[in-house]
């Protein structure tokens, strides 16, 4: 489907309240409509043409325009495209038709976009508070421009948001913040009926480190990927990666060849010490500790390897906007193929170990079923939506960096368990090595670092998708004044998938929770608050950080 028979099909369903149709080469298109149209260009998007919503954003554009520019962002991954749908609302009616009733998967886009720019969105299902805590004060938005990146407003009077109320008969169960077999903080409440799950809450969101807020008010174009390679302790270079790769989009920058073939091996690196790491998390989630201290042990020569290339086990400093700081060098290539080899070996004989493992099966197979539909509309992405039976991957649908010169085997499994996106990542780690021998076989000679003799123009925008380990990580660069971005905004894979716990854990007795929740390899924040239960009444609320911190 071309950009035109896009812009058509909207024009069709709109109207004329489709204003403006702007295609950015082939893959790339930024329709702005009216603000009243947006359901209705959303489901032409998603229900007609099959598109699949990634994320919203909010820019605030009072000082210049008197308005909200809002964006909502679609792939249609099977024509190798994304689109943006622009509108923009004036801040005395800063409202929008919300658009979840028909696309679930922006719930928590749209509560993010009132809590942090103070737009809302009329009819939403479930408009709690998502972000800011519960003391924080009515009409202040952390995203507006006026809000200094520094700022901390006097709490207001605790509110706390209220919680979904389990079914009648049914029991809650917290799970965390702090959980034996959880490898970070998540503050579920489980309702179960005797041992069954009958429905589940989450509150989370307790640590917001306001990175977009920092890309947008403090740092320069080539400070932020230093930045974002600190949003994942797991898939830093992916986030630098795609959002230089926006940035580029924008600027209309051409990285040299050989920078676009480093980039792709140490993000197949990253993506095999990664699945490594979940691999072995996973084991000790159902009590295989064995498989943990495996996994980790065949995961350490991988980590010195990236040291050795980079500087750095992890994080590894090496995106600036053009291109790549360092080189990898031919006499690398031996010391990379040994390391991977020697993996590959190991990792087959444990793949042969876990699928002939009858404990494992019983524990992994039937549990945590999110069927294929769910995973639509919920919006899941990567090993989560590929386990249940959905064929989307970045690398293949959208090629970056030099995936468009490479071979890439999508592994997708059927069996919508946790089994399923069990196999999906062992596998994986198997096409990461055939993709990096093959990229080290056919990687050009060239520079690595584009030459940029000019500021980057303001007013340009650009779009950007890496498969990072967990799925799809999207970013959004409207470039800006002042050598930095106007709005910069992150998507990551996490932010998506979690929202299909409800539905994955729905059924299973309670002792199956922890290892549904960790099928997808969450990322959470840092640090939850402490919730505190009155015995006398059953209330609930939680402690802010100054309590915590007076207590001994």
């Amino acid at each position: 489907m071309t950009a035109e028979q896009v812009s058509e099909s909207v024009r069709a369903r709109i109207g004329d309240a489709l204003l403006e149709c702007t295609p950015a080469g082939e893959r790339r298109l930024y329709l702005t409509i009216e603000p009243h149209a947006l359901a209705d260009a959303t489901d032409e998007l998603c229900g007609n043409l099959n598109a699949r919503f990634v994320v919203n954003s909010a820019t605030d554009q009072r000082e210049q325009a008197d308005r909200f520019l809002l964006s909502y962002f679609f792939a249609l991954d099977e024509d190798d495209g994304y689109i943006a749908l622009h509108t923009a609302v004036p801040e005395e009616e800063a409202t929008v038709a919300s658009i979840t009733p028909t696309v679930p998967g922006a719930n928590w886009s749209e509560r993010e976009m009132y809590d942090l720019m103070g737009v809302s969105a009329q009819g939403h299902p479930d408009p709690r508070r998502l972000v800011v805590p519960d003391d924080w004060p009515d009409g202040v938005y952390p995203l507006r421009c006026d809000f200094e990146a520094s700022g901390k407003p006097e709490p207001a009077e605790d509110r706390a948001v209220p919680m979904k109320q389990p079914p009648e008969g049914s029991t809650v169960v917290p799970i965390g913040p702090y959980f034996p077999t959880q490898k970070e903080p998540a503050s579920f409440r489980i309702f179960v009926d005797g041992e069954t799950v009958v429905g589940s809450d989450y509150r989370g969101f307790y640590n917001h480190r306001g990175v977009e807020k920092l890309g947008c008010s403090e740092l320069t174009y080539n400070q932020i990927p230093f930045i974002a390679e600190r949003i994942c302790g797991i898939c830093g270079f992916v986030h630098s990666t795609v959002y230089c790769q926006a940035v580029e989009e924008a600027a209309q920058i051409e990285v040299p060849r050989r920078a676009r073939y480093i980039r792709t091996i140490l993000l197949e690196l990253e993506r095999m010490e990664s699945h490594m790491l979940w691999t072995g998390v996973a084991g000790h989630i159902i009590s295989f500790d064995t498989i943990l201290m495996q996994t980790w042990r065949m995961r350490e020569p991988l980590m010195w390897l990236c040291e050795r290339l980079t500087g750095n086990r992890k994080t590894y400093g090496m995106n600036l906007v053009g291109g790549v700081r360092r080189d990898i060098p031919e006499t690398a290539h031996e010391d990379i193929l040994g390391v991977v080899g020697e993996i590959e070996r190991e990792w087959r004989m444990l793949l042969s170990a876990i699928e002939g493992d009858s404990t494992l099966m019983a524990r992994l197979k039937d549990v945590g079923h999110l069927a294929r539909a769910e995973a639509i509309v919920r919006c899941a992405v990567g090993p989560t939506a590929r386990g249940s039976g959905l064929a989307i991957d970045a690398r293949v649908d959208h090629p970056y960096a030099a995936y468009d010169e490479l071979h890439v085997d999508k592994c997708v499994e059927s069996g919508c368990d946790n089994l399923a996106r069990v196999m999906v990542r062992l596998r994986e780690v198997l096409v990461a090595i055939d993709v990096i021998r093959e990229a080290l076989e056919t990687m050009p000679a060239g520079p690595v670092q584009a030459e940029i003799d000019e500021e980057i123009p303001a007013g340009r925008e650009g779009m950007s998708a890496v498969e990072a380990p967990r799925g799809e990580v999207f970013h959004w660069v409207l470039t800006g004044q002042d050598n930095r971005p106007e709005r910069w905004r992150v998507r990551a894979p996490t932010y998506a998938n979690l929202q299909s716990v409800p539905p994955m854990i729905a059924g299973d007795t309670l002792a199956d929770v922890p290892i549904g929740i960790g099928s997808f390899d969450p990322c959470f924040s840092c640090t939850e608050r402490m919730a505190v239960v009155d015995t006398r009444d059953g209330s609930v609320r939680e402690m802010t950080r100054e309590e915590i911190m007076r207590r001994d």
